[in-house]
């Protein structure tokens, strides 16, 4: 409403020289018809104003051009010689800031961050210069348009460029700190081999998505739109477009899921669910495994979300359990000396943690006498691992030997009674 009659009363302001020319020209008191006339004119001429909304020009650009105008006690409302000269100044005196900021003030910040132990400074002064400069510069060229006195639908123009300018220039220098602290931080990640450092890059991209989205509504807002109106819109579209790409949407916070947890990265090999492979890549919507025979394993996120991880890669020891079957022919004696001998020989290597071996004689099997074997392998390197395994089971196969004993394999003896097996023992069948 105030807006409306701001206009209103310009319009009367502006049409105030043309009534005055006319009574004069005309008679000295102006007719009835007239008088309809300039006011139907005012009238249509606020309509057709009132829905345009006037950008103004960002405050701070006012103040600095008020108190230069006030300092150099100019207060025409025209452009005169001294107005166009302080405009030729500002430009320049803003072109040469803009140099002495480029190449002196950045140098020496470049150079002092240089002899710091981190490295996050040598990335956000070079990201920062581009666009304070670029914002020097829109300063010089508006607050030197706007010491003029130009039309007002020049000045429209200026203040939504202003506007979008200035806007555009802030959120870049933010976009660009932003940047440089996310690549310092993916840095460390991968200096620390963190498990999210696989995951950085994708998380940059939507984090800088939103960061975009945010500053292209707050510009539209500070130019007049409805942004209100679009988000409701966006919205409704939103839950639309959410219920006919649920599992796309599932396979997405299951990546984030997969990020936060970190229950695995890239070159490990792990099992999800009934599939074991080499991590290979992880994605947004799936993650990659290569199997032992090289074939690729497409897992949404998702399922990697809800599925059991176990990963192969992050063992910090290797526990052994085996089982020793010897024959039944074997006498307390011998098995009491053997299971000694595999106690020592067990112990003697230097992989083994000596607190986790059990050596004892456990069972009576079917077709055996069990020994019950467990040792942890202190190396969690699953070669190195293996070669202990190796070296154990020889000598437990000297062992054995060396005391006269054998392994037992399944057996079944069959005792036959009755005529068939007196026959049987005649030699008569």
């Amino acid at each position: 409403m105030k807006r409306a009659c701001a206009i209103f009363l310009f319009a009367i302001i502006g049409l105030a020289p043309v009534l005055v020319r006319a009574a004069e020209a005309d008679s000295p008191v102006a007719s009835p018809d007239a008088n309809q006339a300039v006011i139907n004119t005012q009238a249509a001429a606020a309509l057709a104003t009132q829905g345009k909304a006037i950008v103004p020009t960002p405050q701070f650009l006012e103040h600095v051009v008020d108190l230069v105008l006030e300092l150099c006690n100019v207060s025409s409302s025209g452009n005169t010689w001294q107005r166009y000269a302080i405009s030729a100044a500002l430009f320049v005196g803003f072109y040469l800031f803009r140099r002495i900021v480029t190449t002196i003030c950045f140098a020496f910040l470049k150079k002092l961050a240089s002899r710091t132990e981190t490295t996050l400074d040598d990335k956000l002064f070079p990201a920062l210069e581009a666009p304070v400069a670029a914002f020097i510069a829109l300063f010089g060229v508006f607050a030197s348009l706007k010491v003029l006195k130009l039309a007002e639908s020049t000045d429209r123009v200026i203040g939504y460029a202003s506007t979008t300018a200035f806007s555009l220039a802030f959120f870049w220098l933010l976009l660009r700190a932003f940047n440089a602290v996310l690549d310092h931080a993916h840095e460390i990640a991968l200096e620390k081999k963190l498990g999210v450092a696989a995951f950085m890059p994708w998380i940059k991209k939507a984090l800088v998505t939103i960061f975009v989205v945010i500053g292209a509504l707050m510009t539209a807002q500070s130019l007049g739109a409805d942004v209100k109106a679009f988000l409701a819109g966006l919205g409704i579209g939103g839950l639309a477009f959410a219920l006919a790409a649920q599992d796309t949407i599932a396979n997405l916070f299951g990546s984030v899921v997969v990020a936060i947890d970190q229950p695995f990265k890239l070159g490990e090999t792990v099992r999800i669910g009934a599939f074991t492979g080499m991590v290979e890549d992880i994605g947004l919507r799936s993650t990659k495994l290569r199997a032992v025979d090289k074939s690729l394993i497409v897992i949404p996120n998702k399922t990697v979300a809800a599925e059991a991880i176990t990963n192969l890669a992050r063992f910090t020891q290797r526990r052994v359990e085996q089982v020793i079957g010897l024959t039944y022919d074997t006498t307390a004696e011998q098995m009491d000396a053997i299971v000694e001998d595999f106690r020592k020989l067990i112990l003697a290597e230097p992989g083994v943690d000596p607190t986790s071996v059990m050596v004892f004689f456990r069972d009576y099997s079917a077709s055996s006498l069990d020994i019950w074997i467990v040792y942890v392998a202190s190396d969690a390197d699953f070669q190195k691992h293996l070669g202990l395994r190796q070296r154990i089971n020889l000598a437990i196969m000297r062992a054995v030997q060396a005391r006269g004993l054998a392994f037992a394999f399944p057996t079944q003896t069959v005792q036959l009674d009755g005529p068939v097996a007196k026959q049987l023992a005649a030699g008569k069948l």
